[in-house]
């Protein structure tokens, strides 16, 4: 995703201080500059179908993670075909260099940003994943992290998967937007603002509300399986992507650490359990989420030495979150296994 203080975990193309910048200029999220959306009627020029449409995200990237998540759990993988970046970028961009020959083998090409300069030559901000990228034009599409998970649960149910559970319901549309809007404010951007925070008291103001706010939901949740209703919805997809991050990189190398979130009871029961849910931990890469922090974050971590911890032996031990009653997939079924 993208922001001015050049947030590499969404961000591939930085500021002109590079990577060195980080931490040492005040933090702002952009909005999304390719906001055009896919929908049924294709009001926006791109209707929903099947095979056009390539998702490109980082499995480091915790705005790209809600993508991976709902296209699993949504059984959309037919559909919309998976480009995975490297996690380490260079000064182009996000880049396929996991794949032979460094290239994209549907897109053919070897930087993300060739799809944001074929749809709009100097474009403001930078180039951001999640983004889906029009196959036939090879142009981007959308980079609108925000509103993307939500047309995937609402737009493309053509193509869902038979039992595919309903992420965004309608009636509870208003709870979710309200309880996302606390999470993203004060949770998966404040976990940025405190690691990018350029003075102490910066810093110290978003820490406190950080853990004010999980407080709150540690409340919310202790007697309560999900965060609205009694299925999965779009609010259990945003917040877990940050807290499945938040032992591993956020604690030490974002200065978030009043506590672990092992050391939190009711929360780390909560993220353990949805980790264990098909389409959640299936879906998450802590190799590519910590290379990603530590080494290129380099005006946080100069040395760009990657920690070996923290173990990860915890997230498949049993959670007991089952006693609280709640249906993963309401009327639905779990996805198929991952290939």
């Amino acid at each position: 995703m993208s922001d001015t203080a050049a947030d590499s975990a969404g961000t591939g193309r930085a500021d002109s201080d590079g990577n060195a910048s980080y931490g040492h200029k005040p933090f702002k999220r952009s909005r999304s500059h390719f906001a055009d959306r896919i929908t049924a009627d294709g009001r926006d020029g791109w209707p929903v179908q099947a095979g056009r449409y390539r998702l490109v995200v980082s499995r480091a990237c915790p705005w790209a993670s809600r993508a991976l998540v709902s296209r699993r759990l949504l059984g959309l993988e037919d559909a919309l075909s998976l480009a995975v970046a490297d996690p380490i970028q260079d000064d182009r961009s996000w880049r396929f260099t996991l794949d032979p020959g460094g290239k994209d083998p549907v897109l053919g090409i070897r930087h993300l940003s060739e799809a944001y300069d074929a749809r709009e030559r100097d474009h403001p901000g930078g180039v951001s994943v999640p983004a889906i990228v029009d196959v036939p034009s090879g142009k981007l599409v959308t980079n609108d992290y925000q509103q993307l998970t939500l047309d995937l649960a609402t737009e493309w149910t053509a193509l869902h998967r038979p039992g595919a559970p309903d992420l965004y319901p309608e009636p509870l549309r208003a709870e979710i937007d309200e309880v996302m809007e606390g999470i993203y404010r004060d949770i998966n951007n404040g976990v940025y603002k405190a690691g990018f925070a350029s003075g102490q008291q910066e810093y110290e103001e978003v820490y406190e509300a950080l853990f004010a706010r999980l407080d709150q939901v540690s409340a919310r949740l202790a007697d309560r399986r999900y965060l609205v209703g009694d299925t999965i919805t779009e609010a259990d997809i945003r917040l877990f992507t940050t807290l499945v991050r938040f032992d591993a990189v956020y604690h030490g190398h974002f200065k978030c650490n009043r506590n672990k979130l092992a050391e939190e009871p009711v929360l780390w029961a909560y993220v353990r359990d949805l980790y264990q849910t098909p389409g959640f931990g299936d879906t998450v890469d802590f190799d590519h989420i910590k290379r990603h922090y530590y080494e290129v974050h380099t005006g946080i971590n100069p040395t760009g030495i990657v920690p070996l911890g923290p173990d990860l032996s915890g997230w498949t031990t049993p959670h007991h979150r089952e006693e609280l009653g709640g249906r993963p997939f309401g009327d639905g079924t779990p996805p198929a296994a991952a290939s």
